[in-house]
């Protein structure tokens, strides 16, 4: 039976909003309209820019949602017996996850470490493909090796989901085979523009789906823009 959800991209800074408050709750309070989450730019015991908090489990904790976490940055400890320091992807769910992966993407020397973070999702019987990505900021070449690399692991035979920060907009070069591979939920209705959030001018933040993947609607959201410096990116979609 067809069933409707909502899907959120949403790069969130570290919890820190443009205003220069760290805040998981105000997060919380934004992300809260979506069934499936992928975020960005996430802190695991990170230090004291986010108050060495464990992000991803505690977002989850206040939105009663279940959650995977992909380290892309995994550093040894300041001290022994302390949690090593992580920084990465998420994804929540209010439905059950499944089974999940992170895979380490192609890099180029002068930028962090890269990874796709996949999870399998139960939604009433269903198995949904969640994929979220933060693709590298210095190199156009990196962002395209990284995209070729994830039309090879995202499952293109069921309803799967593509969402990230992209660093790049879709008619970019590096990006033209993935955009080719997988469809805009986007339907082009209103300013797409996700970043910088007090301004946006760029469209980098995407939602990309298989075709057993109906897309309803999609719009950005703009409840809180001091939230990060981005803004999420929502889409209504149907699958099954």
């Amino acid at each position: 039976m067809p069933t409707e959800l909502t899907v959120m991209s949403f790069n969130i800074h570290h919890g820190e909003g443009t205003d220069d408050v760290l805040s998981l709750s105000r997060i919380a309070e934004v992300i809260k309209i979506a069934d499936v989450i992928g975020l960005q730019e996430v802190d695991r015991h990170y230090g004291e820019r986010s108050d060495n908090a464990d992000q991803a489990a505690e977002l989850a904790a206040l939105l009663g949602y279940h959650v995977v976490f992909g380290a892309n940055i995994d550093d040894d400890p300041p001290a022994d017996g302390e949690p090593r320091m992580q920084y990465g992807t998420a994804i929540l769910s209010r439905h059950p996850i499944l089974s999940w992966s992170n895979d380490r993407l192609t890099g180029s020397a002068e930028d962090e470490p890269r990874g796709l973070l996949r999870a399998t999702i139960d939604v009433d019987g269903t198995e949904f493909g969640f994929a979220n990505v933060h693709l590298a900021v210095e190199s156009d070449a990196a962002r395209r090796a990284q995209a070729e690399q994830i039309i090879g692991l995202i499952d293109h035979d069921r309803p799967s989901v593509l969402v990230g920060d992209f660093n790049a907009e879709p008619d970019a070069p590096e990006l033209t085979s993935l955009i080719a591979a997988l469809s805009d939920t986007w339907s082009g209705d209103g300013d797409p523009s996700t970043y910088p959030s007090d301004q946006p001018m760029e469209r980098i933040d995407l939602i990309l789906s298989t075709p057993a993947v109906r897309t309803v609607a999609a719009r950005i959201v703009d409840s809180d823009p001091t939230a990060s410096d981005h803004r999420p990116v929502l889409a209504r979609i149907i699958i099954g």
